[in-house]
């Protein structure tokens, strides 16, 4: 199972290598990994997207809290939380098909920032689920780039779960 791990540090040279280190000892890989400033100067927020089961998981919450910057480490995975990722992904779009290509991101929600003769260049913001679902309506007309952050989360302070709505109405 994938655990979603949001992690607050200290913003501090050498912090990220500490704990990529960390996992690269273990043997874990890191799915997806974005850095940022927080609420709070001086502090980071690390999401990261890993691989294991909840034992494994906890085990790897104790090791960073060892890691002298770490301040806070949460598995946010079974809590309710907003989800986004942003990619940047582009695409052949001749004069035949363009008005297609724009009429696709339009349905996605997605921007068009950059256009040439031959290619469109897409800003998609959403859940991870939106990003594969793009991606698969435009391989269709080639994909030339595509560019990818990872996934970014914070929890819900209403507690409404979204994931768990949503399977909701998927059985009525």
């Amino acid at each position: 199972m994938k655990h979603t791990l949001s992690v607050l540090v200290e913003d501090e040279a050498g912090v990220l290598t500490r704990i990529a280190g960390l996992f690269a000892r273990r043997g874990f890989n890191i799915e997806s990994l974005a850095v940022g400033p927080a609420e709070k100067v001086g502090i980071s927020r690390i999401t990261m997207v890993v691989p294991g089961d909840d034992a494994t998981i906890e085990q790897l919450s104790k090791q960073l809290y060892k890691l002298i910057s770490v301040l806070k480490v949460q598995d946010i995975t079974q809590v309710p939380c907003v989800e986004r990722e942003l990619m940047l992904i582009k695409v052949n779009a001749s004069a035949s098909n363009r008005a297609e290509v724009i009429e696709l991101a339009q349905v996605f929600r997605a921007r068009i920032v950059d256009i040439s003769e031959e290619t469109l260049t897409i800003e998609v913001v959403g859940d991870p689920g939106k990003m594969v679902a793009i991606v698969q309506m435009l391989n269709k007309f080639g994909i030339r780039e595509i560019a990818r952050t990872g996934k970014i989360a914070l929890q819900r302070d209403s507690g409404v779960n979204t994931e768990y709505l949503k399977s909701l109405e998927a059985k009525v």
